[in-house]
């Protein structure tokens, strides 16, 4: 299962609440080619018929069929550029990465 950093949980929390966003409003990860090796993201204000559901501390997460499996194994982390614009990225999961938290599906 896609694990999530604390800080990726708190960015998408922020970027899929607030402004008139519905209530279960999302971060849609889903596959852009057939097999799954390009991901994009977009917010949704619900989950397609399809997707897996994550959610961790009030971020919710919608993954594609394709995308959770090619997701299934790896770690969804935030990095910060030195003008302060964040970043998602996709690690393999492992011991020696950031803290993890399961989201529950």
């Amino acid at each position: 299962m896609l694990m999530l950093t604390p800080t990726a949980i708190e960015a998408v929390r922020i970027i899929t609440t607030g402004d008139g966003k519905p209530a279960d409003a999302g971060l849609r990860i889903f596959s852009a080619t057939e097999n799954a090796q390009s991901l994009q993201l977009a917010i949704a204000e619900a989950p397609a018929e399809q997707d897996q559901v994550l959610s961790a501390d009030g971020s919710r997460i919608f993954l594609d069929e394709k995308a959770a499996a090619f997701l299934d194994d790896k770690i969804l982390d935030t990095s910060v550029d030195a003008d302060g614009q964040s970043t998602f990225v996709v690690a393999p999961q492992g011991p020696n990465q950031p803290d993890q938290a399961a989201p529950q599906g």
